[in-house]
């Protein structure tokens, strides 16, 4: 509470220092502070009084340097008549003043008057003051079962460079829950609502410290960072995409969170938490979704009029202090109802803020797309904002669409006020893209019908097309050689299995016929080898993979050699009854080789099969 402390004898000391203005007086200040919601509101009635002889043309509004950081709309709108028959008049303009002699720590702006206040004359307006983040969390993170409290800091004193005969003060609050309050004379308290006053002949520059502690479980949900795309199309729709990054300002939670308390009871598990936002459309909105980044939320419900559409939207979980949720909501609109004519020009009249209901903006960019071949472009909005533009790329743009962009920050509901573009438009460039696509069919079709009678290949008497047949006679050559080459390594699997069958029956005459039987199928395949590899080494389409094949085809003889060999030798050793290590060691040297030769083989038909 030090800073707190510090701040208001920083305020005391600079209110002791301030210049008065001795000609006007307020007769009469009535203020109203609404903090249901995490919007401050303070409306105050300011009866003003001129007791100089100079006329006044304006009159200055007070606000500390806090104050002014947090103060995101301020409007004054002039009053006519008394009592019932009270009512508003016009808007007067509000602007920033720096006029000589003011305290820096304060920021004034200052109320136009609509007509100069003559001596002696008085006149009644209002004043709408809206502030953002004022109410701070107290104790700053809370539990899923505690209630969030928040504190509120003002002036119970109307802060003003003028001398005030009275005032009061009405502080209107969500609940009847107050944790504390300030207690100055003439301080009551009825429910949920605290009042201060009247208070009488007040200085200039009068300060008294109020701060409420009290609980208030609305939501407070912020939007960090909001983007509205609007896009016109002059063939009947206005489209907006809403890009939303909302963040719980409230207390932040700490410790566990349980879903399973939270839907027991909501009231008490998660009181703070908001579950839900509510979105108002304009009428005869249609072709409406919401969605994120996973894909569309079927949680939200829609419902309208003729004078409005109300979307409510859940996002896919409870949203508590601290967490945060992006999606986004998109719409159609009718394009009559917002793009209209003025002196040869186009203007688009839309609304700026969020749809949001009771949501604070960070920041906002809103983007209007134009159609492309839109020129002469002018912005017309009911308050200061950022302007830029830049260019945006569709279907079928050729320079792009130009796109006019508005920024604000510290955006409330109460800047849902109507702006306006203003760019001019050849009606006949509607007709580009109809016609982009009419000329791309037909060509495409005249492409095609060419294609068709057009005969696009290579000549056979060329000396490419004569290359390609020589390697693919080649290539088939080769196949067919690989392939003989493998039925040869499958008669030496027979001559193996000859072998296997002598040692488990030990039938001589047997071995000797399958070896007969595999002498034969091998000298055919010889035969058919030798025609195969004399293609190759007379085509020079060969030149490159012949040395591989000569390679093969040499080590398959060896290979069939040393088998017939082994073969033999087995089947004498059992004509002459010698076996055990002696058989082993006679065949020993023979079965390494022919390992070693079958592993080179397979080596090299895998490496021929892939050239």
């Amino acid at each position: 509470m030090a800073y707190r402390r510090l701040d208001l004898l920083v305020v005391t000391i600079t209110l002791l220092l301030a210049p008065v203005f001795s000609e006007v007086i307020l007769s009469r200040v009535d203020r109203r502070v609404d903090l249901t919601s995490q919007i401050v509101r303070v409306t105050s009635s300011l009866k003003v009084e001129n007791a100089g002889s100079h006329p006044v043309s304006e009159i200055l509004l007070a606000f500390t340097e806090l104050q002014a950081k947090k103060l995101a709309f301020l409007t004054a709108t002039s009053v006519q008549g008394k009592g019932k028959s009270k009512t508003s008049g016009a808007s007067l303009p509000v602007t920033v003043t720096n006029l000589n002699g003011l305290p820096p720590d304060l920021k004034f702006y200052s109320v136009q008057l609509p007509k100069p206040l003559e001596g002696g004359n008085s006149l009644t307006f209002d004043v709408l003051a809206v502030f953002t983040h004022a109410l701070q969390p107290f104790p700053e993170r809370i539990t899923q079962s505690d209630h969030q409290l928040v504190l509120f800091q003002d002036s119970a004193y109307y802060l003003s460079p003028y001398t005030v005969k009275a005032q009061s003060l009405s502080v209107k609050l969500p609940g009847a829950r107050i944790e504390s309050y300030t207690k100055l004379e003439n301080t009551k308290l009825h429910g949920s609502e605290i009042k201060y006053g009247p208070y009488e002949n007040l200085p200039p520059y009068s300060y008294s410290p109020m701060v409420v502690h009290f609980e208030a479980n609305q939501p407070f949900a912020v939007a960090e960072e909001l983007v509205r795309e609007v896009e016109i199309s002059h063939w009947g729709n206005v489209q907006v995409t809403e890009h939303y990054n909302i963040n719980h300002a409230g207390a932040k939670n700490t410790g566990e969170f349980s879903r399973l308390d939270f839907q027991a009871r909501p009231q008490i598990k998660g009181a703070a938490a908001f579950r839900h936002l509510v979105a108002k459309l304009p009428p005869r909105a249609h072709s409406i979704y919401y969605r994120d980044d996973i894909g569309n939320i079927s949680t939200s419900h829609l419902w309208g009029d003729s004078k409005k559409t109300e979307l409510l939207i859940e996002p896919r979980y409870p949203v508590i202090g601290g967490w945060r949720t992006a999606f986004t909501i998109g719409y159609g609109l009718p394009l009559e109802d917002f793009l209209f004519e003025s002196e040869g020009k186009r203007f688009l009249n839309f609304s700026f803020g969020t749809p949001m209901h009771e949501v604070v903006v960070d920041k906002l960019i809103v983007k209007v797309v134009l159609p492309e071949g839109s020129r002469g472009i002018s912005v017309s909005t009911p308050f200061p904002v950022q302007q830029g533009q830049e260019i945006k790329m569709s279907h079928l743009d050729v320079v792009g669409r130009p796109v006019v962009v508005l920024e604000k920050t510290n955006v409330v509901p109460e800047h849902n006020q109507y702006f306006q573009v203003y760019y001019s438009f050849n009606t006949l460039s509607m007709l580009r893209e109809p016609f982009m696509l009419i000329f791309g069919f037909f060509f495409f079709f005249v492409a095609c019908i060419v294609y068709m009678h057009v005969d696009l290949s290579i000549s056979k008497s060329s000396a490419s097309y004569l290359a390609k047949l020589q390697w693919d006679e080649v290539r088939a050559t080769i196949q067919q050689l690989v392939s003989v080459v493998n039925q040869c390594l499958a008669a030496h699997e027979k001559l193996e299995k000859s072998l296997r069958d002598l040692s488990r029956a030990g039938d001589v005459q047997a071995c000797k016929a399958a070896r007969k039987t595999v002498d034969g199928l091998l000298k055919e395949l010889s035969r058919d080898l030798k025609p195969l590899l004399s293609f190759l080494q007379s085509s020079p389409q060969a030149g490159h993979i012949l040395p591989k094949v000569e390679e093969l085809v040499a080590k398959e003889r060896e290979l069939q050699e040393r088998l017939i060999t082994k073969h033999s030798t087995i089947v004498d050793c059992y004509e002459k009854k010698i076996g055990g290590k002696e058989l082993e060691n006679r065949v020993a040297s023979q079965q390494q080789k022919i390992v070693a030769l079958r592993q080179e083989i397979e080596d090299l038909i895998d490496f021929i099969e892939e050239i």
